[in-house]
């Protein structure tokens, strides 16, 4: 055993510790193969030193990634034997948390707010969205920070590997969870509007933030009257069987228990308008005081 051999898709760049010669006009290996040789890993304590002003190509060869890791990298070894394997979905244990000078109540104090994530929760055609953009603009004409995580919007990027089943729908509200909190801990006032239709997904991005800091919005509104509105057509198609696993169709919506704000359906339009269902999640807040700094 040599060296280190790692795989690569589309091995582009190739590069190895000066001297060790090479024709830098040479193409890249074929089988997508780089070895990197032991001697000089060791020579610099087992790390690999680049040189920017010239890189060599390296020779290939074909063995096993693992096998050559655990070899000649105890360290390395290690590493995976925490974590399980080199690709997986495993928390690595060797990493530690990096404290930023400017803590969350500097920056609160800067925008004079609070961070909070308000997470609107509700079958497709409840409202969700409109809801969410009359709040983020109520509270813009305050001299308030928002940012709008809409559920079909982070389906164009961040989410966008991800289907409609049980456990791609549990991944998507994990992400978005995650990049909720961080607006919060910015101290952005982070408005989620998506179905999100699991109690014990919307329970997990709760506990990832302190107590009171996740507002969940309950858009109380009955299957039919969503299925009348039907904004995109997705009732009539669910329910001809185009669209399997479609919330309130067949697959289940599970009400919140102990949400922070209920805005419920009573036919009346003054009471059922965007701007009216935003001053009461606005009131809420203003009570709680995340409007402050």
């Amino acid at each position: 055993m040599e060296g280190l051999a790692i795989r690569a898709s589309r091995p582009s760049v190739f590069c190895s510790t000066p001297g060790l010669g090479g024709d830098s006009h040479r193409k890249p290996p074929s089988d997508g193969f780089l070895k990197l040789p032991a001697s000089s890993i060791a020579a610099e304590n087992r790390k690999l030193v680049a040189n920017s002003a010239s890189f060599h190509p390296i020779s290939a060869i074909n063995v096993s990634a693992q096998a050559s890791l655990t070899a000649d990298f105890p360290a390395l070894s290690e590493t995976i034997l925490k974590e399980g394997r080199i690709n997986g979905k495993e928390k690595a244990e060797n990493i530690v948390w990096h404290e930023s000078s400017i803590c969350r109540c500097d920056r609160q104090q800067l925008l004079q707010q609070k961070g909070c994530v308000v997470w609107i929760t509700g079958l497709s055609g409840s409202g969700k969205s409109t809801v969410a953009c009359a709040l983020s603009k109520a509270l813009f004409e305050k001299g308030k920070l928002t940012y709008t995580l809409d559920g079909d919007n982070v389906r164009h990027g961040l989410n966008r590997d991800l289907t409609f089943k049980a456990e791609d729908r549990t991944e998507n509200i994990r992400r978005i969870g995650e990049v909720a909190k961080l607006f919060a801990d910015v101290g952005v006032i982070c408005i989620a509007s998506l179905i999100s239709p699991y109690r014990r997904d919307r329970d997990a991005c709760r506990s990832l933030l302190p107590d009171g800091d996740f507002v969940e919005v309950f858009m109380d509104v009955p299957l039919h009257v969503c299925e009348s509105r039907d904004p995109k057509g997705l009732y009539k198609l669910a329910r001809a069987g185009k669209i399997k696993g479609f919330t309130g169709i067949d697959d289940p919506y599970e009400a919140p228990v102990n949400c922070e704000v209920v805005l419920k359906h009573t036919g009346d339009d003054d009471s059922c308008s965007p701007r009216q269902m935003a001053e009461n999640i606005i009131s809420y807040l203003q009570n709680k005081g995340y409007l402050e700094g």
